[in-house]
This record gives C-alpha cells, sequence and structure tokens, in this order.
C-alpha cells in the first residue's frame, strides 16, 4: 500500500483502529470494472460482473469484528445486490451517482462520526465520499485523479484484492490479524 503525505504509516494506523463502518464503490472495486452483458432464458440482456472471492470471505470477516459494510454504486446490477447479501452487507445503495445524502444517511444510522467510517473507490464519483471519511483508499486501477484524493493507494487493482488488502489492514490496525490467523491454524 502506498501512502499520499502527508499521511505518515503511523497515522494510517491509528486512523485504522477506528473504523467502524467500510463503504465502497462496486465497479472498479469490488470488480475489475468489467460488465457482462449475456442473454437470460428469454433472451433478454442482463449484467453480470465477477468478484473476488478473496474480497468477499474478507468481507464476511469484517462483521465478526463488529466493522459494518456497504456499497454506494452508480449502477444498478443484480449481481451487485447478490454479492452484497452473500458478504452480509448492512447497506446496499445502486442507482446513485450523487453519494453524499447516502453518506450522511449510513453516518446517521451507524450512529457513527465521519472519523470511523473508510471508503474505498477508483472514480471520480467516489471522491466527495473520499473527502469526507477518516480514511480514504484508491484501488490501483482508479483515476489518476482519484488517487491523489485518497490518503492511500492499494496496491491490487478493483477486482483483484483490492478489498481485501485494505480489510486486512483494517484487521491489523484493531491488533486481531494474528487472532484470525489462528483460527485458520496459520503458522505466524
Amino acid at each position: 500500500m502506498e501512502l499520499n503525505p502527508p499521511l505518515s504509516e503511523d497515522e494510517l494506523r491509528k486512523k485504522a483502529a477506528q473504523i467502524q463502518v467500510l463503504l465502497m464503490d462496486v465497479d472498479g472495486v469490488m470488480t475489475d470494472g468489467r460488465l457482462y452483458l449475456v442473454p437470460d432464458g428469454q433472451g433478454n440482456m442482463v449484467e453480470t460482473k465477477g468478484f473476488d472471492s478473496q474480497d468477499g470471505i474478507a468481507l464476511r470477516w469484517l462483521r465478526w469484528y463488529d466493522i459494518r459494510t456497504g456499497v454506494i454504486s452508480g449502477r444498478e446490477s443484480p449481481a451487485t445486490a447478490e454479492r452484497a447479501r452473500q458478504v452480509g452487507m448492512s447497506w446496499i445503495f445502486q442507482g446513485h451517482i450523487e453519494k453524499i445524502p447516502l453518506f450522511e444517511q449510513i453516518m446517521t444510522e451507524a450512529k457513527v462520526t465521519r472519523d470511523q467510517v473508510a471508503y474505498i473507490g477508483d472514480d471520480f464519483t467516489d471522491v466527495v465520499i473520499m473527502r469526507r471519511v477518516g480514511l480514504s483508499f484508491a484501488t490501483a486501477n482508479a483515476r489518476a485523479e482519484v488517487k491523489r484524493s485518497a490518503h492511500a493507494l492499494t496496491s491490487a487493482s478493483g477486482g483483484a484484492g483490492a478489498v481485501r488488502e485494505v480489510i486486512e489492514l483494517l484487521l491489523r490496525a484493531r491488533g486481531v490479524w494474528e487472532e484470525l490467523l489462528k483460527k485458520y491454524e496459520v503458522a505466524l
């Protein structure tokens, strides 16, 4: 992970330890941004996308440690709704390019401050939230302008482990990463 100045490693850990809610965009963050149009049984075109399985299990881990998750996406997709359900997301907002009112609604419902929210984005519509949260991340495949707006940049691209990278950082900052590894009998 690469940090944008003036954020230091120590400041990153302190901010990450406070996070209670992790929000993200979908296309380009949870996926590689590609949209696949395939025919359904009646010949109508439906959209689908590919999600990273390691991102998925990491999203489920957050629930064990009382970190809630959600998506705010400009596109509507049944695939997104199903994936969010599978990984236990608390908030699923689709078809919204105006994200600030939804962000504010989530903060109210979650009873958290901005400093307790992290966001992962990749495109211009994400910057407005990235500027309002305690900790913001841009994926490796994000637009250059978005990368400049983030506190930190993931090494992985969206749909290829970017979400997992952020989650591992949050769990390490909370001091629970070794506990998680022990649960799976992973040698330390």
